[in-house]
């Protein structure tokens, strides 16, 4: 570490000593406000005066001492539970809108509480947003009566419910709902076309739990809603065959990190003879190249029981963070067409998209949000960058005892699949709990396979049993458990010592605790650390380790095999130079994704301005601000939602084909925001235009019957799902762009109407 990084270090660690005394002052002070004494009514009577004074204007600092302490002793009448002081400096913290580091196990959940009972008390409303849809509703009917003894509303919000059930849900005063679930409701109330079918109040406070990944590894995935999705066609079938007749050896080539696939001179002119189409460089051939390129793709380098399982007859995609079926997720429609046609299942189109809007962006409508987090000081300047929100790492209850061992690595993977099996099988025998994280649900199955030959029997959590997660996370901790897993993102459940029987836990304890093993580095730290942290909760013992291969893909990608080229052993290596290697690897990854992510937002972030623009302007017609006719009202609404969809048509149209601007020296990004300037800039006299044409055949009715008459209504259904953008962007590189692509292309473009050549 150089001399101004470790002066830095230096300074930000003497600022949260500072913070945190301050805190622990708080809590000294909140600790004081005994209110054991008090019976329930005189607690309830306090919390309707802070209720009064929190609407009146008093600040919340004010508040905060009493409110926190009145939580503090319901918590311990309603659940039995008595906040560590650590919880309470957690709490404050997020009072204060940082985003908290706190350990597993350290009781995050509760922390929560407080801050949320604190802002609910102007009756504005705070959302909790949790990451997935089991963990809101425990997190609720959990702290639900803290929040009901103090005389506050509390509900969780579900997939599935009717538009009533989610509009009194949004109604109380503390929501837990996933981050994506109120997205998706956001976008629902973007193209209503009545206020009464909306679900949500003005945004007020918003507390983030799992943060990092909700703010970071899924922050610029985009939320869509569409109109019911149609059939794609067969043409998925024709190229997924082409696909397959082009050959590595002379076809086409991949960049040196295997994440995108190319044709290259010979491999052009093959899928032009194979699909009779002419010149794929031309103009009117564009959609050709990128249905083969997709059907590339998609054949290449998406792969089975890694990037997606087949299940039910249907593509369900992994996340990448978690390991677990990506509920809802899905592919450009290109991209998604190709991964049918390649497993021979039917396609649907995504059909006409109304509204779209990543979870950074969504996030940003908050006026005040926090966060909370097992792993956040390692992105800790992604955080402060994209969100302007600081880390505050909060001590543990009790210290933290686990030993994290130094990686174990070897030459090539064999070798280090063999020590894998050996080390669980040996550890098993004492009968010591193991969690084993794995890559992919191919490596999982595959592991498991390894250990029932050896005598070890185990359960597998992965995408293919999602639905038992909770159910085998609980039972990890018991005496000779070994559960396989997939990445450990987002799991929200404890593993307790014992499965939380106390005296089975003190035998665990004896063992050593539970021994997490992982089969690879991830290329975020912050992943890596979220699965050692389920080992040494709560002052247990533990110890952690991860086995690695110079062959594993993370470690290829930088040639790092080179070091040691031709050894090949059995036994792990010693060099501590290859230990300091590995780590300037994440480091270096981490540095590059952040890139990636800011670059890539600089697409999103003028469409969502744009958004934002129109929104307001529809948002005012439709609460009446704007004084118009029944008639009027519903025309300007149905021309400002139209409009817009064909707006997103044309700058996913623009975007699909921006890359090719690299090619003549302009940048991608400039180029496509010149454009849908333009394109933005005309949609106001369009709707004028279009409203006024409308209205003249209207005749000024004010007849709903009529304005279905002449279709001005809502699409009769509507779909949800996520894009998963990231393969997009492997498609748009213009670094897949080699100079003999380049030349094949403007050698098409140019020489062929030269020389009169039917092909080039």
């Amino acid at each position: 570490m150089n001399l101004a990084a470790r002066l830095r270090q230096k300074f930000e660690d003497q600022g949260t000593r500072h913070k945190l005394k301050s805190y622990r002052d708080k809590v000294d002070l909140i600790r004081k406000r005994n209110f054991g004494a008090w019976d329930d009514q005189r607690l309830q009577a306090e919390s309707l005066r802070l209720k009064k004074a929190a609407k009146s204007g008093t600040p919340w600092d004010g508040l905060l001492v009493d409110a926190y302490a009145l939580v503090c002793e319901a918590a311990k009448r309603t659940l039995g539970l008595q906040p560590y002081d650590v919880q309470i400096m957690a709490a404050i913290a997020l009072h204060e809108g940082f985003l908290i580091e706190q350990h597993t196990g350290e009781g995050k959940t509760l922390s929560a509480v407080m801050p949320a009972y604190l802002h609910a008390l102007t009756g504005e409303g705070v959302h909790v947003l949790t990451f997935n849809n089991y963990l809101a509703k425990r997190d609720a009917e959990w702290m639900g009566p803290i929040y009901r003894f103090l005389g506050l509303t509390v509900s969780a919000v579900q997939a599935g419910m009717s538009l009533s059930e989610k509009r009194e849900a949004y109604a109380a005063d503390i929501t837990y709902v996933t981050a994506k679930e109120a997205g998706f409701d956001y976008l629902r109330d973007t193209i209503a076309l009545d206020e009464a079918d909306t679900v949500h109040r003005p945004f007020h406070y918003v507390i983030v739990d799992e943060a990092d990944s909700l703010l970071l590894d899924e922050a610029r995935v985009p939320l869509v809603i569409a109109g019911e999705p149609g059939s794609s066609g067969k043409n998925g079938i024709l190229f997924a065959e082409v696909a397959r007749q082009l050959t590595q050896d002379g076809d086409y080539d991949f960049d040196e990190f295997q994440r995108n696939v190319y044709l290259n001179e010979a491999g052009s002119a093959k899928a032009e003879s194979l699909l009779g189409c002419g010149n794929l460089y031309e103009e009117h051939n564009s959609h050709l190249l990128m249905s083969l390129n997709c059907a590339l793709h998609a054949e290449l380098l998406l792969k089975k029981d890694v990037d997606y399982i087949v299940r039910d007859g249907k593509i369900e995609l992994i996340d990448e963070y978690t390991g677990r079926v990506a509920e809802n997720r899905h592919l450009p429609d290109g991209l998604q067409a190709a991964l049918s046609a390649k497993e021979g299942l039917e396609s649907k189109a995504g059909g006409n998209i109304l509204g779209t809007i990543t979870l950074q962006h969504f996030l940003s409508l908050y006026p005040k949000i926090c966060g909370m987090t097992a792993t956040a000081q390692a992105s800790a300047m992604e955080f402060e960058v994209i969100y302007a929100l600081q880390v505050v790492h909060i001590p543990p209850n009790r210290p933290n005892i686990r030993i994290d061992h130094p990686h174990r690595i070897y030459t090539h993977k064999e070798a280090k699949f063999k020590a894998l099996v050996q080390e669980i099988s040996s550890v098993h025998r004492a009968g010591r709990p193991i969690l084993i994280g794995t890559s992919s649900v191919e490596e999982s199955d595959m592991l498991a396979e390894a250990l029932a030959a050896a005598g070890v029997p185990c359960h597998v959590l992965n995408a293919k049993n999602d639905a038992k997660e909770a159910e085998l996370i609980a039972k990890a901790g018991v005496i000779g458990a070994v559960t396989v897993s997939t990445n450990m993102a987002g799991r929200g459940v404890d593993i307790r010592l014992g499965g939380g029987n106390p005296t089975q836990a003190v035998a665990v304890a004896k063992l050593g605790g539970l021994y997490v093993i992982g089969t690879h580095m991830h290329q975020s730290v912050r992943i890596d650390s979220q699965l050692r942290g389920r080992s040494g909760r709560q002052g247990d013992p533990g110890a952690s380790v991860f086995f690695v291969s110079l062959e594993d893909e993370l470690l290829l990608r930088f040639g790092i095999d080179k070091a040691i080229r031709g050894l090949r052993q059995d036994e792990s290596l010693e060099e501590s130079v290859l230990h300091s290697k590995i780590d300037h690897i994440q480091r270096v990854i981490m540095g590059q994704n952040f890139h990636i992510r800011q670059e890539l937002n600089g697409y999103s972030d003028m469409v969502e301005d744009q958004r934002r623009m129109l929104y307001e302007e529809r948002l005012g017609i439709l609460k009446g601000a704007t004084p118009m006719s029944p008639a009027e009202q519903r025309v300007r609404l149905y021309y400002i939602d139209k409009l817009w969809a064909d707006h997103l048509a044309y700058a996913s149209y623009i975007r699909e084909g921006i890359h090719l601007t690299s090619l003549v020296s302009r940048n991608p990004l400039d180029e496509f925001h010149a454009l849908i300037i333009q394109a933005y800039e005309q949609i106001p006299a369009k709707i004028n235009r279009e409203s006024a044409n409308m209205l003249e055949k209207l005749g000024g009715s004010n007849d709903p019957a009529i304005w279905e008459k002449f279709g001005l209504k809502s699409p009769a259904s509507t779909w949800t799902y996520i894009i998963t953008d990231q393969y997009k962007q492997y498609l748009q590189n213009p670094g897949s762009w080699t100079p003999g692509t380049v030349i094949a292309y403007w050698g098409r473009k140019v020489l062929k109407p030269v020389f009169g050549w039917s092909k080039f």
